[in-house]
């Protein structure tokens, strides 16, 4: 059976926060890749020297917890896994490419740091909008008052007086000109 094509949308759905670092799990990884979690790991594991720690790093059990709740995985102690899985940064995750030699690797990550660099580019974005809105606030801090009464007289210049009937049609009884 071949393995489902990749889309950004997928890929931007299995990059979780742990740690505050955004990272993907190896059994997502694994399905992208079209391998086994066991081949991904074993991988990983003979080429200690490319997955430092800030690139790869292995979940705790609180951290497991937390994600199965997240997300609505099975529990590990019935038909789940054996082993607490491992979480690959953005830099983890270029690195596989090099140590899975295969075609749909090198696609696959290609898709994945697109996604990276697309939450990252949101992220700012949301960052710069928050900075603004807090300047904002700082620059409007103390004329509340001033601005109320600005739009209570704009508010009292469009609404009619008070008992005045407002005219409708051509008046005749108005002063004509001399």
């Amino acid at each position: 059976m071949a393995p489902k094509p990749v889309t950004i949308e997928v890929v931007r759905n299995l990059i979780h926060l742990i740690r505050g670092q955004k990272v993907m799990l190896d059994s997502d990884l694994a399905a992208l890749y079209g391998v086994g979690t066991k081949i991904l790991n074993k991988a990983v594991r003979r080429n200690p020297l490319r997955f430092p720690a800030d690139f790869t790093f292995q979940l705790t059990r609180q951290e497991v917890a937390n994600l199965r709740f997240q997300i609505g995985t099975s529990s590990l102690s019935y038909g789940g896994r054996r082993y607490r899985p491992y979480a690959f940064t953005e830099q983890g995750v270029a690195m596989l490419s090099s140590v899975l030699n295969s075609e749909r690797a090198v696609q696959v990550n290609i898709l994945i740091v697109r996604a990276f660099v697309q939450l990252r580019t949101l992220l700012a974005s949301h960052r710069e909008l928050a900075a603004k809105l807090t300047e904002l606030e700082r620059k409007l801090e103390g004329h509340d008052v001033a601005i109320r009464n600005l739009f209570d007289a704009i508010r009292a210049m469009v609404a009619d007086p008070p008992g005045s009937k407002r005219l409708i049609g051509f008046n005749r009884e108005r002063e004509q000109p001399d």
